[in-house]
């Protein structure tokens, strides 16, 4: 594979895109004329944030350590959460992983829909916190909390090459007409309002909450957009890899980065503070902030020169087109589709079962894709490593389970053939059985995953036909695939909107030029 590590991208840059970044004219027209183009008025300025949910849910760090899962509200770009070869990867991704490990927690990635409000989704509880580089801003602690800082960044105008001028002083910009185009609901708007109150006549340009910085960035760079702000990591990695992007006037400096949590969630926002503390200190000198060398990897990663974000940039790279998952994901589909199967939910079984490597080999002697065990399938030993091999006998396999529990809803009929999958129809015999014993009903998964943990108690294992079993596995193994599964819906149910997006566009371009 051909790998770019400069500024070298020429032809269609639409390829650029990512299949959650909606650059539709549909987005735009969905904003109120309200949003046009113009210098904010103060009305505008004096407003606070945009939210509906005003009163945050109770679910602190005893709720989300109970349910197992915490809850990640970020965007869909190459510094918070993308899919490289279908593994999961991404700056506040990998930052945010590591603190669910330390807590014992499973970690689902919310992605914020198009007309989604990302501080409605953490209050509402529908996310335990918002990773998507976040300044904090006396507005926006109006209506959440931040954690203590785990960045700094200076915010700097940024100019597309299509734009009449490219000016480097904010005087020469306020003589200009070119209109500035940010989120309502990012830091950046705040700060144009304050450079504007400042006396500076800067035109503001709202543009949807979905289109996030990369997004905005990407629009500047194909003349779509004169100029936006980012933060200066931001630009210096999408700079590499895009042409037509000019830098101007730095409007902010030293901006600190941090999680958003709710108001009435001190134990989460304790917990993570320690952890961030241990990864990002201030010294003496403010200026040199003290990092750890796990987060100075993850900004070598992310913010300067790597394979995955050469690959996220690159056009010719062929996995990163619109509705795409994995690598696999035409083999997924045809087994699917011949089983009627789920084809998300397979998918999700392959990154939990090889992360999508094809060579895989557990110690229990699993192989492939979707880990089978030879001794369990009629298959020869060396064809269970073709992808396409592999994936019929896991796809049997699972069929098989779901079979077993058909007469379930389909919840908790995906949940049980899953967990079945995981540790084996006899431990989970054994596990509904203790249910039953309970005086509980043995067709919930929640029921039987507490009786899987039981069985890893001397007490209700020695009487156990099958006998001990690491319960936690199969629970967590379960939770894991479905909250990639819900990922997963996201990112197609997204790319969807972006595919309608251009269809919309298309008949727009037609109609005008009849």
């Amino acid at each position: 594979m051909k790998i770019y590590t400069d500024k070298n991208f020429k032809g269609n840059r639409l390829w650029l895109l990512l299949p959650l970044i909606l650059l539709t004219t549909m987005l735009f027209a969905a904003c109120s004329t309200d949003d046009a183009p113009g210098t904010a008025s103060e009305t505008e300025a004096e407003a606070s944030l945009p939210v509906s949910v005003l009163e945050p849910v109770q679910r602190d760090l005893a709720e989300i350590k109970r349910n197992g899962v915490l809850r990640m509200i970020t965007y869909y770009s190459s510094n918070t959460y993308f899919l490289n070869q279908g593994i999961e990867v991404g700056f506040e991704y990998e930052m945010v992983k590591e603190f669910a490990r330390e807590n014992d927690l499973a970690l689902e990635v919310v992605i914020v829909g198009a007309d989604e409000n990302p501080f409605d989704l953490l209050n509402s509880g529908q996310g335990d916190l918002i990773a998507a580089n976040y300044t904090i801003t006396p507005e926006r602690r109006q209506i959440v909390n931040f954690t203590r800082p785990y960045n700094l960044v200076d915010q700097l105008l940024v100019f597309s090459a299509e734009a009449p001028a490219q000016p480097q002083t904010l005087e020469e910009l306020s003589e200009t007409d070119i209109a500035v185009s940010v989120r309502r609901n990012s830091s950046y708007y705040a700060r144009l309002q304050d450079l504007i109150e400042d006396g500076y006549n800067i035109n503001i340009d709202i543009i949807p909450d979905a289109i996030d910085t990369e997004a905005a960035l990407m629009q500047v760079a194909e003349g779509e957009l004169m100029a936006t702000v980012a933060d200066d990591n931001m630009f210096d990695a999408a700079n590499r890899y895009m042409d037509g992007l000019f830098p101007g006037p730095t409007i902010a400096e030293k901006d600190t980065i941090a999680w958003a949590i709710r108001e009435n969630a001190p134990d989460l926002e304790s917990a993570m503070n320690r952890f961030l503390y241990k990864h990002f200190r201030f010294t003496e000198d403010r200026e040199r902030p003290r990092r750890s060398t796990f987060l100075n990897v993850l900004r070598q990663r992310y913010f300067e020169e790597s394979r995955q974000i050469a690959e996220f940039y690159n056009p010719e790279w062929q996995y990163q087109t619109i509705g795409i998952i994995s690598p696999y994901d035409d083999i997924v589909k045809s087994v699917a589709d011949s089983l009627e199967l789920d084809w998300l939910m397979l998918t999700a079984m392959i990154a939990q079962e090889s992360s999508f490597n094809p060579n895989s080999k557990s110690w229990a002697g699993a192989v492939g894709l979707m880990q089978v065990i030879p001794r369990f399938v009629e298959t020869e030993y060396e064809q269970l490593y073709d992808p396409v091999t592999n994936i019929k006998e896991g796809a049997r396999i699972i069929k098989e389970h779901l079979h077993h529990y058909s007469y379930m809803d389909s919840t908790n009929q995906w949940q049980m053939a899953l967990a079945t999958y995981n540790v084996g129809l006899g431990h989970m015999a054994d596990a509904r059985r203790l249910v039953i014993d309970q005086n509980r009903n043995p067709n919930e998964w929640e029921n039987v995953s507490n009786a899987l943990l039981m069985l890893m108690q001397r007490r209700y294992h020695q009487h156990a036909r099958y006998g001990f079993a690491r319960g936690i596995e199969p629970v967590q193994y379960v939770k894991e695939i479905m909250n990639r599964y819900r990922t997963y819906e996201a990112i197609i149910a997204l790319a969807e909107n972006q595919r309608q997006g251009s269809i919309s566009n298309a008949m727009i371009g037609r109609s005008l030029s009849n």
